[in-house]
């Protein structure tokens, strides 16, 4: 494994010292970033940049170690105690030192004190971490998730709680004739908010975590979702852009909508069938975009960004990943979930199939339509997923068949027929009630509320509806 690290080169979890520097700090803030991270590696005795393998001297071997163990545990707090062990590679010896990830975070250097002499890795180099991250770095040594906490001063109501419930009760239906269960799932209530800490009970007073604040609402400025379609492979040119805010479930939807709309639909004839098929995989897609929202880092201002570019769809989330968990660890399966309570909601509406999965499910579908293998980039600050879209020649023939389907009357008439049907149930279910919202009808209709605004704009267009007032109004049918 030495030598695969040596050949390898520095990166996030080795680090190379020709020899012992004479300040300390040149190598125990490596040290304490390691800790705080994923671990790594400090060989002394190899040569940065050429990777010369020069060794250190046996008359001083055993003093060297020893001064190594005395500058961590004298500069590091809390406490680290790394392994600490001669190799010999090449007919030289080397000493290397292993540090494991910590449980007791943050750990900093004492002279420096936790605001200044915290350090993390991002990529080979090891550098300070921002306020954001000592925070979450706190929360992570104290066992706290952040979704758990109660959101001061947020006021609890009957409405907001049922809405929650109604939400996701309509998807834990849905979830059940996707998946074809026997029995129908039990009914979600306000009991079962509170015994999955969305909501607290104190006396007569209900208290919001952070979580029941994240799902019923707008209130935080940095719970969003930013889309844009770029022209080519870098972010110079916007071709579209939109922003959706609102409980993370539906930006969820509205962003799976967002990506659907900008790639390309092709269709396959099978026999008498007419197949349509999107050019990426819809499954990817709604895991990379459910993942970046349930293991984001909610303690910084960042939110979550889903780039459609010519080459291929990447979708961005705040904060790399969790508590220790290495890129290895998560590729086969392993999990440590940084958002408890958003992961339980989320796991109960059907939007997580199996917590530590979805990386393997997204590179298996990538697999499946013939797609290379995704890009998966991790820092300190950001996990980001990169979906590649298909070749030249495959989208020049989806764009074909795309202009063909366009074309074919028979086809355009089954759309226009599909979305007649659906604007006469809007009609019926606004004479019933004129005062749903857009988002009360998608649920009722089942279609995404993306959808049915894009719909009832037409409809308005059209003077099929007309809207009078505005944040309580109510709708007019004509």
């Amino acid at each position: 494994m030495i030598i695969d690290d040596i050949i390898c080169g520095e990166s996030k979890g080795v680090e190379f010292k020709e020899s012992l520097p004479n300040r300390s700090e040149n190598y125990t803030k490596t040290v304490v970033a390691y800790s705080n991270s994923q671990g790594g590696r400090i060989v002394f005795g190899v040569v940065d940049g050429t990777r010369e393998i020069v060794g250190i001297d046996d008359s001083v071997l055993f003093q060297t170690m020893d001064a190594i163990a005395n500058a961590v545990s004298d500069s590091c707090e809390p406490q680290i105690i790394p392994e600490i062990e001669p190799y010999s590679l090449g007919g030289k010896t080397v000493i290397v030192v292993t540090v494991a990830p910590g449980t007791q975070r943050p750990y900093y250097l004492k002279s420096k004190g936790k605001d200044v002499g915290t350090f993390v890795r991002v990529g080979g180099t090891t550098r300070p971490a921002s306020p954001e991250k000592i925070k979450e770095l706190e929360m992570e040594g104290a066992r706290i998730s952040w979704d758990e906490l109660t959101c001061i001063g947020y006021k609890v109501t009957d409405k907001a709680i049922k809405t929650l419930c109604s939400d996701m009760n309509v998807r834990r239906r849905a979830m059940q004739k996707a998946k074809d269960l026997p029995k129908p799932l039990p009914t979600v209530t306000r009991t079962n908010l509170e015994n999955w800490k969305v909501i607290r009970k104190v006396g007569e007073e209900v208290l919001a975590s952070n979580a029941f604040v994240l799902l019923t609402s707008d209130y935080f400025p940095f719970s969003k979702t930013q889309c844009a379609v770029f022209k080519g492979n870098d972010r110079a040119v916007f071709l579209d852009k939109r922003e959706y805010t609102g409980p993370i479930y539906e930006q969820i939807e509205e962003s799976v909508d967002f990506v659907l709309r900008n790639i390309r639909l092709g269709v396959k004839i099978k026999g008498l069938q007419r197949e349509e098929s999107y050019e990426l995989p819809p499954e990817a897609i709604r895991e990379m975009i459910v993942n970046a929202h349930c293991h984001r880092n909610y303690t910084g201002e960042s939110c979550v960004q889903v780039a459609i570019y010519d080459d291929r769809l990447e979708v961005t989330s705040p904060g790399g990943l969790y508590n220790g968990l290495t890129f290895e660890e998560a590729l086969q399966g392993h999990s440590k979930l940084r958002n408890r309570a958003i992961a339980n909601v989320f796991s109960q509406m059907g939007l997580v199939e199996a917590w530590g999965t979805g990386l393997q499910r997204i590179r298996s579908a990538a697999r499946e339509y013939g797609l290379p293998d995704p890009e998966f980039i991790e820092t300190a600050e950001m996990f980001r997923v990169n979906l590649f879209r298909k070749n030249e020649a495959n989208r020049d023939a989806n764009d074909a068949n795309r202009d063909a389907n366009d074309a074919n009357p028979k086809v355009r008439k089954k759309e226009e027929n599909e979305e007649t049907r659906v604007q006469n149930e809007i009609i019926q279910l606004l004479k019933e009630n004129s005062a749903f919202t857009q988002a009360e009808l998608a649920k009722r209709v089942g279609l995404s509320r993306s959808t049915i605004q894009r719909i009832m704009k037409k409809m308005v267009e059209n003077a099929q509806v007309v809207r009078i007032g505005k944040t309580k109004g109510i709708w007019k049918v004509n």
